[in-house]
């Protein structure tokens, strides 16, 4: 029997598969549904080219215009990191 965090981490697992199919890398366009249609109470959905031209860049260490999933992992943290400082914010008042 999995623990909430060990069934959290699967579920980041499957979501990036999900996107990235069976190439198991995220082109701008899945990153950008990725985002779109997963995190759309975390951040604020992308719709500028500029937005997602600037993450995708950000996030593409190795710059091979796909994003794997060891570049993935730092966004999920930041935004994971980012929400935390808000629910610990909103718990000391």
């Amino acid at each position: 029997m999995s623990s909430e965090l060990e069934k959290a981490m699967i579920t980041i697992v499957q979501i990036f598969h999900k996107y990235s199919r069976d190439k198991c890398k995220l082109k701008k366009a899945d990153l950008k549904d990725l985002i779109n249609n997963e995190m759309s109470q975390f951040i604020i959905k992308i719709q500028d080219k500029d937005t997602l031209d600037l993450l995708f860049t950000d996030l593409d260490q190795n710059k091979d215009r796909e994003i794997d999933f060891p570049e993935f992992m730092p966004f999920i943290a930041m935004v994971t990191s980012a929400h935390h400082d808000l629910f610990a914010t909103k718990q000391s008042h």
